[in-house]
């Protein structure tokens, strides 16, 4: 996890080195330094340090609340969780960045200027970030992650991200999965009273002193030696149970499948 601020200019292969701490993983995780115009210099060095502020401003006003399918232990706010994969929308980012910010966890984070914009906000947050995404980078992204699950942290998708299609699982859990043996946690964060951006994925922007629903789904287990073509009905499987936790936290607050 990250060990402490990284300077305003650092490129994305030292973010990677200093937020996994092992020297090892440099060969696995590798990127040309980020040729960012001055425009996006700027935007770097001041957009991060405003959108947490306000974050923090704004989500300590947020009032959270916990449901799950039956026989599913929740994580709970300030708990630690251990070596697992957890898996929610893109939409429900801001939510989970209040929720989950004492857990350590780090993060899938896609290469391009949005993602270095993201992972400097997230790491204020003290979350980590391994960059790669399901179209540039994902071997990396995932030899990444199986490090970070290895050594006994979480390891987060934004299972729709970067681009959408929205509500549609990626790969790459499932693959991980695989690799480590960790169990698949599905789960969405709905806010009562929230902005709905006009986005690929309806990003969601919690008002103030709104209530958050913290709908939690069954784990998917994906065997070691599951079949290559059994890949994609366990892919199925996570997107349901993903699904399955966002319109219960709907139904939670009374509100329309959408």
């Amino acid at each position: 996890m990250a060990s402490g601020p990284l300077c305003p200019n650092c490129c994305a292969g030292c973010a990677i080195a200093k937020v996994l701490g092992a020297d090892r993983i440099r060969t696995v995780i590798t990127e040309a330094n980020p040729r960012f115009t001055l425009g996006q210099r700027i935007v770097l060095a001041v957009v991060p340090r405003l959108v947490w502020a306000l974050l923090w401003v704004v989500g300590l006003t947020w009032r959270f609340e916990v449901i799950a399918e039956e026989g599913v232990t929740p994580v709970l706010f300030g708990e630690r969780p251990g070596p697992e994969i957890y898996c929610f929308w893109h939409q429900c980012v801001l939510p989970c960045t209040m929720y989950f910010r004492r857990s350590l966890a780090v993060i899938l984070i896609s290469r391009s200027f949005d993602g270095e914009l993201i992972t400097r906000i997230l790491k204020m947050f003290r979350f980590g970030a391994v960059r790669g995404s399901s179209s540039r980078g994902a071997r990396e992204g995932l030899l990444g992650l199986k490090h970070i699950i290895d050594t006994g942290r979480t390891a987060i998708f934004t299972a729709d991200g970067p681009r959408g299609p929205i509500y549609r699982t990626k790969m790459g859990p499932i693959k991980l999965a695989q690799m480590t043996g960790a169990p698949i946690g599905a789960f969405h964060l709905e806010p009562e009273r929230a902005w709905t951006l006009g986005s690929w994925d309806h990003f969601l922007v919690p008002k103030p002193f709104t209530r958050i629903c913290v709908s939690w789904a069954q784990w998917t287990h994906v065997p070691a030696d599951l079949p290559a073509e059994q890949f994609e009905s366990m892919r199925e499987e996570l997107n349901t149970a993903i699904e399955r936790a966002r319109l219960r936290a709907l139904a939670h607050f009374g509100k329309a499948a959408q």
